[in-house]
């Protein structure tokens, strides 16, 4: 090891002090981003703390009121005493620098975490019976945290938590709603954070469905989003998306021709070559494409940790991130003979976990069980998500996709005109730890049929996004 003192400006923290008890203004210009973990002294992080209290309590933070305020709480011996405070004011002349005085003082302590960070990566390279992977992750992760400063407590005072939840109100973080008024109307909008889980049975849309609300989080709020995929290459992905902006209304002054991502595999294939006015319209769409923030993944394998690696990247480089789409959650558990069940769980509650982390909303899609073969009228139910290994209490919305069209004829729920039978997907969406009321009153939940005009299935064009919603256990229906 170094056999050097921890990197400290002892004189920068006393001059903070030193004006905070002079200044009664000068705590709000730091209380934001400084830390009271950042005071190399343990004197003056509780000195700091104290002023945070009493600021957080409205009262002033003068030598006085901090005087009273560690006496009461046993404290003041141990700061030094009235002696330590009284010199702490008497050799600062003002607050006018306290701003890049706190910055100092920032900057020598994330000096001190990086070298306690590479202490422990190195005794993590050490371990030869870790795998690999999960060092490098661990690894990438402290020194991920230190750039984005979260290396303070995580708990909170509510009064601190209270003010920034008022905030959130006109000017936080923002629900992104998906555009689709009916699922907004169910779901509300995607929250960062948040696991979003769409389940279903093979081919009933699901990575339609993830393909588009990822376009959507572009077009509609300006926020870049990202494709992993276990199943389809990236080529495949990139054909999916020249149809979904071919037929999408933001692209409609362009003119474009509606396009099959099957067409252009018939193309490839040399069964029906492309026409020049085909051609036309692609190029037209490749240039549009080449233009979005989004990006696609296709490794088979791929892990929660590298999935979350390859995330933190694209944050790093964007500046924000909007949507993560993980296609889908099966194909990343491993198959090694154990509990599959578990191992489903692990792999959600992994990604529920990235979510907060990385402080997106993800969307992730996932098969569920065969039990919904064996009923009338092939119903998915939250229990058969359950029976695929992923549990209701670890996502926060369930979204199932229902079967073809002739099902929803069955329990009343009317079609569009000319039968659309294969453009249409119905949408459940069960609350869970959102709200784990039995009863989940005054929360949006139904079903929601939407008819798609996706092409990618084949059939004729239809109006895109044509809504139907019927509450549930509810006769009455609202076209």
């Amino acid at each position: 090891m170094i056999d050097k003192l921890p990197p400290q400006n002892i004189e920068a923290e006393e001059a903070i002090l030193g004006g905070i008890m002079l200044d009664p203004e000068a705590i709000d210009r730091v209380s934001d981003h400084l830390v009271p973990e950042a005071f190399y002294i343990s004197a003056h992080k509780d000195i700091y703390q104290a002023v945070q209290r009493l600021h957080c309590s409205g009262k002033p933070t003068d030598l006085l009121t901090v005087t009273a305020w560690l006496t009461d709480h046993d404290l003041l011996v141990r700061i030094g005493g009235r002696n330590k405070l009284a010199t702490l004011v008497d050799r600062t002349v003002s607050a006018v620098n306290i701003d890049t005085l706190a910055e100092l003082v920032m900057d020598k302590f994330v000096r001190r975490q990086l070298i306690k960070a590479g202490n422990e990566i190195v005794h993590l390279g050490y371990e030869t019976e870790t795998e690999l992977s999960q060092i490098l992750d661990q690894s990438e992760q402290k020194v991920f945290q230190l750039s984005n400063q979260t290396l303070s407590s995580n708990t909170e005072h509510n009064s601190t938590i209270n003010v920034a939840a008022y905030e959130d109100l006109n000017s936080g973080n923002p629900i992104y709603p998906t555009g689709l008024h009916e699922l907004d109307n169910l779901m509300v909008g995607f929250e960062s954070g948040t696991l979003t889980i769409v389940a279903g049975r093979p081919s009933m849309g699901k990575s339609f469905i993830g393909s588009f609300l990822a376009l959507q989080m572009i077009l509609l709020h300006n926020l870049p989003a990202v494709i992993f995929s276990l199943e389809m290459t990236k080529k495949q992905l990139e054909y999916r998306l020249w149809s979904l902006i071919s037929i999408t209304n933001a692209y409609k002054h362009l003119e474009l021709t509606p396009l099959k991502s099957d067409r252009i595999r018939r193309h490839r294939s040399g069964n029906k070559p492309l026409a020049d006015w085909e051609f036309t319209s692609i190029a037209k769409i490749v240039g549009v494409a080449s233009e979005l923030p989004l990006y696609m993944n296709d490794s088979r394998g791929i892990t929660v940790s590298q999935i979350a690696s390859e995330c933190r990247q694209i944050k790093a480089k964007e500046g924000k991130l909007g949507l993560v789409v993980v296609d889908y959650l099966q194909m990343m558990a491993e198959d090694s003979g154990g509990n599959r069940s578990y191992e489903l769980g692990d792999v959600a509650r992994g990604l529920y976990k990235m979510a907060g982390e990385l402080d997106v909303p993800v969307l992730a899609l996932s098969q569920i069980s065969r039990g919904v073969e064996g009923r009338q009228n092939k119903r998915p139910m939250m229990s058969d998500l359950s029976q695929s290994g992923i549990l209701e209490s670890e996502f926060l919305l369930g979204g199932i996709d229902n079967s073809p069209s002739k099902n929803f004829e069955e329990v009343g729920i009317p079609l569009s005109i000319d039968n659309p039978s294969k453009n249409s997907q119905q949408i459940e969406i069960t609350p869970s730890i959102d709200n784990p009321s039995k009863k989940r009153r005054n929360w949006g939940e139904g079903n929601g049929t939407i008819y798609w005009r996706t092409i990618t299935r084949g059939g004729k064009d239809y109006p895109q996004a044509y809504y139907h919603w019927q509450e549930k256990g509810s006769k009455k229906t609202i076209p």
